[in-house]
């Protein structure tokens, strides 16, 4: 009897301890011949009611200041040296350009250890870069073993890079579709914004929204904010004058378990933000059944949201929002075939089909060919 190969010990370097990834780990940890150490440069910052500890991989938290700012975040600790060198991983994934994934990078290189590039970065929202930036990119991509992408436009990247497309493989950004598909919560809200409140998710631009359709529709429009930011006292006082027309009501932030009642008690999901690079808020829409009204900035286009299909991609013109908001909340037909063609598009998006693709990445960096899980 052949005995069973050791497990691979694989680093994976990244920014906080995300919801959309930690279930993604658990299933690359329990169903795949891996021993996993995840590093985060930050505890969580999207949702801290999840600490990112689990009992199945090992977690690490590193030090230094980690800065967030509306154009991505700032973390360098040089302390990542010392803790790959503790932990001698036979593979090493990094999700980013940020110092400190190009000092654990650096480490790789210098170690003869191969490296694993994942990004949920896309050939569209990375066109605006400068030189430098796209020096860095050059550089981890030449040098990388395997590559994993959130989203066909992460394949498009790294093909813009010159990238081989069979070391290409793709783990997409995924909630419990599960917990957003219950079915025993009747419909409140016409219309639902989840998102911060900050200038360029545009959450005025919802009210302006409602406030427009109620006038179309000749009828109170309800809306339900969900999120938290430095305009929520603009926002508060726009929704007070116009609540003649509208029925604005504010949930303020909420954790990951409360999130799918917000979703199942609307009937329209509005997501005009001026640049998201996928949009994981679309996902938990389209899991709830919801048709999607989304601006042309984000990676959730023409591959979770297809135009006339289960949902509206429209520039930021109120008047052009209002029409297709009040085409299918006036027609129940319509609706339920946009609502099931949004459950039937986010069906792949998983968690087990992101472990599938980050394994066969470091399978390949390390030329490994197992394919039996570790457990099922």
């Amino acid at each position: 009897m052949s005995k069973a190969p050791s497990p691979i010990r694989c680093v994976v370097v990244t920014n906080e301890p995300a919801p959309y990834r930690l279930p993604m780990w658990e299933e690359l940890a329990t169903r795949y011949n891996v021993e996993l150490h995840v590093v985060y440069c930050s505890g969580a910052h999207i949702d801290p009611s999840h600490d990112g500890r689990s009992k199945s991989y090992q977690t690490h938290f590193l030090a230094g200041e980690y800065v967030m700012r509306d154009d991505g975040v700032w973390h360098a600790d040089f302390g990542v040296w010392r803790l790959l060198s503790s932990l001698k991983p036979d593979v090493l994934v990094t999700s980013g350009f940020i110092p400190t994934f190009l000092i654990a990078f650096t480490w790789a290189m210098t170690h003869r250890v191969p490296h694993v590039a994942m990004t949920d970065g896309t050939f569209e929202c990375e066109r605006v870069l400068g030189w430098k930036h796209r020096l860095a990119r050059r550089v981890v991509f030449g040098l990388s073993s395997a590559f994993v992408g959130a989203s066909e436009g992460s394949r498009a990247l790294f093909r813009s890079y010159g990238v081989q497309p069979e070391l290409i493989h793709l783990a997409p950004l995924s909630v419990d579709n599960s917990r957003f598909a219950r079915q025993d919560v009747g419909k409140v809200y016409d219309l639902l914004y989840c998102g911060r409140y900050v200038d360029h998710k545009h959450p005025m631009f919802a009210i302006d929204v409602a406030a427009a359709l109620a006038r179309k529709l000749q009828r109170r429009v309800t809306l339900r904010m969900v999120g938290k930011g430095r305009l929520e006292a603009d926002l508060r006082q726009r929704a007070e004058e116009l609540k003649q027309d509208i029925d604005v009501s504010f949930a303020g932030y909420l954790s990951q378990n409360d999130l799918p009642a917000q979703y199942l008690q609307s009937r329209l999901f509005l997501f005009p933000t001026g640049f998201d690079v996928w949009g994981v808020v679309a996902n938990e829409a389209c899991a709830a059944g919801l048709p999607c009204i989304v601006s042309p900035n984000t990676g959730v286009i023409g591959e979770l949201v297809h135009e006339g299909r289960n949902g509206h991609v429209c520039p930021l013109d109120v008047s052009i929002w209002v029409d297709r908001c009040a085409e299918l909340l006036s027609d129940p037909a319509r609706w339920e075939a946009f609502s099931q063609a949004s459950r039937q598009a986010v069906s792949t998006y998983t968690f087990q089909a992101g472990a599938e693709g980050t394994w066969k990445a470091i399978q390949q960096a390390t030329g490994r060919k197992e394919t039996v899980a570790a457990s099922a």
